[in-house]
């Protein structure tokens, strides 16, 4: 497994994705190959620990948003009905220099190409990074380093039927967990056939899952808002 907390000097490699540390005549050097590319960096510390985990997969390949839009296979919901399902989501790593007084954001990358879209209208829409997954009735088998499983409990609040066949979330309230996989726990609450209400919970998937460090944290971005709500529809 390549996520985790390292001291000193580790190598880990997976597929076409390898990160290091390197001690060579007393400097240490940090270097990440993932598709075809590499980053490399100087560090300068003595008590630092490097953490490398999943994070909120809205940060390549720059900052352009901080919303998630996810399609899936449309859904037909009866009023005050609920069902849990799962979704595959895009995964991308973080690298954190953590010491006793600050971390920091060393690196995200991500093995595949990222895709963005615009949720709403053209003057006030959102820009959001985009991915379409199948819905699963149970955890699917995902690959590790390239996509995680969402768990989304859907709710139809209303008094009316309700299709539904997309969720737009704001990713600076995501939670991620992992272990032998990566995960999130997400809520949507449909309030009529054009608005839903959708959050992030922050519990893992499964017993013994690590909470990932967040991009937002690491940053010192203050979080103002929880959830987000759709106003132009999910389907």
């Amino acid at each position: 497994m390549m996520f985790g907390r390292y001291m000193g000097s580790f190598h880990r490699e997976c597929d076409d994705i390898m990160v290091e540390i390197e001690q060579i005549n007393g400097l240490q050097t940090y270097r990440r190959r993932c598709g075809g590319e590499t980053f490399e960096r100087l560090l300068v510390s003595k008590t630092g620990e490097v953490i490398v985990n999943p994070v909120e997969p809205v940060n390549l390949p720059k900052d352009i948003t901080d919303f998630l839009q996810m399609e899936f296979t449309p859904m037909v919901i009866e009023p005050g009905a609920s069902q849990t399902v799962y979704l595959k989501f895009p995964v991308e790593i973080g690298v954190f220099l953590e010491s006793a007084k600050d971390i920091e954001v060393l690196d995200v990358f991500a093995a595949g190409s990222q895709k963005y879209t615009l949720y709403g209208p053209p003057t006030n829409g959102v820009v959001a990074r985009y991915y379409r997954s199948a819905v699963y009735p149970e955890i699917p088998l995902v690959e590790t380093f390239r996509e995680g499983v969402m768990e989304l409990s859907v709710t139809n609040a209303s008094h009316e039927w309700a299709e539904v066949s997309q969720a737009v979330f704001s990713c600076t309230d995501m939670k991620i967990y992992y272990d032998d996989f990566v995960a999130a726990t997400a809520t949507m609450n449909i309030l009529s056939p054009t608005l839903a209400e959708t959050n992030f919970v922050d519990a893992p998937l499964q017993t013994g899952m690590v909470k990932s460090v967040e991009i937002y944290t690491a940053r010192k971005i203050p979080v103002l808002n929880r959830g987000y709500l759709m106003e132009w529809g999910f389907t």
